[in-house]
């Protein structure tokens, strides 16, 4: 879903994978398996 919005122009990619993420994390996950892993480690 978030690439389908980021190509519609609807949302910055970057900005909610990250906020995703991080909320992830901060609901208490141990580990996150994602497509957008190589990214988010830049």
């Amino acid at each position: 879903m978030i690439k389908a919005a980021a190509l519609n122009g609807w949302i910055d990619e970057q900005r909610v994978v990250l906020e995703t993420l991080i909320s992830f994390k901060r609901a208490g996950a141990d580990l996150i398996l994602t497509y957008h892993a190589k990214d988010a480690a830049r």
